[in-house]
C-alpha cells in the first residue's frame, strides 16, 4: 500500500497498491505522481518517502536514496496512536498516520517520532555472524533437551549428547526396567545426534570466521581494532566483543543518552500530578545488545571487582541491604555500556579496569 499526498491536492491522500518487491511498479507510480504535480502546478517538487522499520529491512530505503529520493525509516512504535482499548487499524489508516508523522517531522516539531539510522550493507552483513551463532546455540540446546527428555521417559538419566563418546554410550544404554532402547526411539535419537554434530560443525565454522575478522589488523573498517580493544579487558571474551561491536559500538552516537536509548536501557518515568513512579528501562532498543550488556555486567563484577563501576554497584546494593541487586545491575549495564563506548571510540580508560596480560 502506497499512500501519497500531492501539493496540488490539498489535504487529500491517495492510496495505491504496489505488489511486494515490484520496484519497477513503485518507480512508475512515483513518475506518474511527479508528472501529475508538474502538469497541475508547472513545477517540479522533491519526493519525500517514509516507511516503517520492519521485516522488509532497508533495501527499499536504499533503492529510493539511490534514485535521489529523500527517504526516512521510522520506528513505528514511536508514533503516537489512540490509547483506546479497541482502536481501528487498517493499512489505509497506517499510511495516513505515517504521512502525518512525516509532515510534522519535516515541520520540525519535537518528539513526533523516532527515525531509524539505517546501517550500510556492510554493517548490516557484519551482524550476521553473531546472530547466526546465537541461533545455532539455541538450536543445540533444543536438540540436547529433546534427547534427554526422550531418554528420561525410559528411566535413563546422565546421558550427555555433547560428549565425544555419545554414540558409544548410546549403544550401552538400557531402560529403567532393563530393556534395550526401542528401535524407533533409538533411530530418532541417532538422527538427533546427527543434527547435533552438524550444528557443532557450523558453530565451529562461525567462530572461525569471527576469529579471522579479529586477526585482520589491516581491516579498513576498524572492526578488528574495535573488537581487539574490547577483548583486552579482563572478563570480555571473543563472543562478548563481537556482539558488542557488531550490534552497537560500531555506530556513531552524539552523546551517552543516544547510546543508552539505542540499547533500551533508559529509564521510563510515569508522572501525573502528585503521582510519580519509575516503570523500569524502556526496552525499546536493540534487544541483543541489551541482553549481552546485562550478562557482561555480572561478569564485570566477577572479573573487575576493583573497578570504579563494580565498587559503585557494591555500595549501592549495600545501602538497600542487598535487596535490589537486579535494578542495580541494569543501572550498571547502562554505565558500563557508556564506559565501553568511550573506551573504544575516544580511548578513555575505564577507571580501575584491569587489562588481560599481553
Amino acid at each position: 500500500m502506497v499512500t501519497s499526498l500531492l501539493p496540488c491536492n490539498g489535504e487529500k491522500m491517495s492510496k495505491r497498491v504496489v505488489k511486494a518487491g515490484d520496484t519497477a511498479g513503485l518507480f512508475d507510480l512515483i513518475s506518474q505522481l511527479k508528472s501529475t504535480v508538474r502538469r497541475r502546478t508547472g513545477r517540479d517538487v522533491p519526493v519525500i518517502a517514509i516507511q516503517e522499520a520492519g521485516l522488509d529491512g532497508f533495501w527499499i530505503h536504499r533503492i529510493l536514496e539511490r534514485d535521489g529520493i529523500e527517504s526516512h525509516v521510522v520506528d513505528a512504535a514511536s508514533i503516537a496512536t489512540s490509547r483506546r482499548k479497541r482502536r481501528t487499524k487498517t493499512d489505509k489508516l497506517d499510511g495516513e498516520t505515517l504521512l502525518r508523522a512525516l509532515l510534522a517531522y519535516k515541520r520540525g516539531e519535537p518528539r513526533v517520532c523516532a527515525m531509524v539510522v539505517p546501517p550500510s550493507p556492510e554493517q548490516e552483513d557484519r551482524k550476521r555472524n553473531s546472530r547466526e551463532r546465537r541461533a545455532l546455540i539455541a538450536e543445540r540446546i533444543k536438540i540436547v533437551n529433546r534427547v534427554k527428555g526422550l531418554l528420561f521417559s525410559q528411566g535413563i538419566v546422565g546421558f550427555e549428547p555433547l560428549k565425544r563418546d555419545r554414540r558409544t554410550r548410546l549403544e550401552e544404554l538400557r531402560t529403567g526396567d532393563g530393556r534395550e532402547l526401542p528401535s524407533n526411539l533409538k533411530a530418532e535419537i541417532v538422527r538427533a545426534l546427527d543434527r547435533i554434530e552438524l550444528v557443532l560443525r557450523q558453530i565451529k565454522d562461525v567462530e572461525a570466521a569471527r576469529d579471522e575478522v579479529a586477526r585482520n589488523e589491516c581491516d579498513p573498517s576498524k572492526v578488528a581494532n574495535g573488537m581487539s580493544m574490547l577483548k583486552q579487558l579482563r572478563g570480555v571474551g571473543a563472543d562478548f566483543a563481537e556482539v558488542l561491536w557488531s550490534e552497537g559500538l560500531y555506530r556513531e552516537f552524539a552523546n551517552r543518552r543516544q547510546l543508552a536509548s539505542y540499547a533500551g536501557l533508559t529509564p521510563t518515568p510515569w508522572q501525573s500530578g502528585s503521582i510519580s513512579r519509575e516503570q523500569g528501562v524502556s526496552k525499546a532498543g536493540n534487544p541483543r545488545l541489551r541482553t549481552v550488556m546485562v550478562q557482561l555486567s555480572w561478569f564485570w563484577l566477577l572479573h573487575q571487582p576493583r573497578s570504579a563501576l563494580a565498587q559503585w554497584f557494591q555500595e549501592r546494593v549495600a545501602l538497600d541491604g542487598g535487596r535490589r541487586r537486579k535494578p542495580a545491575i541494569i543501572a550498571l549495564a547502562r554505565k558500563l555500556l557508556i564506559a565501553l563506548w568511550k573506551y573504544v571510540h575516544h580511548g578513555a580508560v575505564i577507571e580501575g579496569a584491569v587489562m588481560k596480560p599481553a
